[in-house]
């Protein structure tokens, strides 16, 4: 087994910030998601938490699924012990269509039926993905687009405020208009025929075979992960992001690959 080199030191001063910026160019952030099922309800509603994995250890996300919502909805929070929609802390959401295939990240900005006069204060959609159904139920491997905001000369997130659903990140790919939009997808695993199963190379950073697993890829350069994600125990997994995409980024994707729904197990 290949040995994990250790994560570069990261200083996150202010956690509000570093969780929103995209990773330094050149620097992989590698992160640890723990799955908490203990309690009365987390069986169906885990707590996610997302800490750096160094020797500190130091907590970044929370997320939960929210109760009484039609559709999966899931709030990030930057405390751990915090996870409501109206605390300080909040810092984002994840939200699905009802079929629960479509996903939707937003930053903790307000809904635009609120928005002050000048939309200054309206929520950014930081992220969308999409998984494609499996219809024919095959144990075949997952495929997901993944669909964030370009970025400018300065390596700094374009802001993308739509105002009614039809402008949205999803909307835009939708209908092909890529301007400062980026599609990524994860990369396919190559069949192996000793293990009998779909592999791809976590170069150590992955040890339990699962069909969470994934890579995420530009097309013009497969080589380059722009985040991976797998399970390493039974309620702990390894979430390695680079740039563009930030802490809170990520985070929502591997947990809209929690999602119970997905009709492409």
């Amino acid at each position: 087994k290949e040995e994990r080199p250790p994560s570069p030191v990261i200083e996150v001063d202010n956690l509000e910030e570093f969780v929103l910026q995209p990773a330094p160019q050149g620097v992989t952030i590698k992160c640890r998601v723990t799955r908490d099922k203990k309690g009365m309800d987390r069986g169906l509603y885990p707590t996610y938490y997302l800490h750096l994995d160094n020797d500190k250890k130091v907590f970044l996300l929370a997320g939960r699924k929210r109760k009484k919502s039609k559709t999966s909805n899931y709030l990030i929070s930057i405390d751990p012990t915090d996870l409501s929609r109206v605390g300080e802390n909040f810092i984002g959401k994840l939200r699905s269509n009802l079929m629960g295939t479509r996903f939707t990240v937003f930053d903790n900005g307000a809904n635009p039926d609120r928005a002050n006069a000048d939309w200054s204060n309206v929520r950014q959609e930081l992220s969308a993905v999409v998984y494609e159904t499996n219809v024919l139920g095959f144990k075949g491997p997952r495929k997901m687009t993944v669909i964030i905001p370009g970025m400018n000369a300065d390596g700094e997130r374009v802001p993308i405020r739509p105002r009614n659903d039809n402008d949205g990140l999803l909307m835009r790919w939708q209908n092909r208009n890529m301007d400062n939009v980026i599609e990524l997808h994860n990369k396919a695993p190559v069949w192996n025929d000793e293990t009998q199963s779909y592999v791809l190379n976590f170069h150590g950073r992955v040890t339990h075979a699962s069909v969470k697993n994934f890579q995420i890829v530009h097309s013009s350069d497969p080589d380059y992960i722009v985040m991976q994600f797998g399970r390493v125990a039974d309620d702990a997994f390894t979430m390695d992001y680079n740039y563009p995409l930030c802490a809170v980024q990520a985070f929502a994707i591997a947990l809209s690959s929690f999602d119970g729904k997905l009709a492409c197990e």
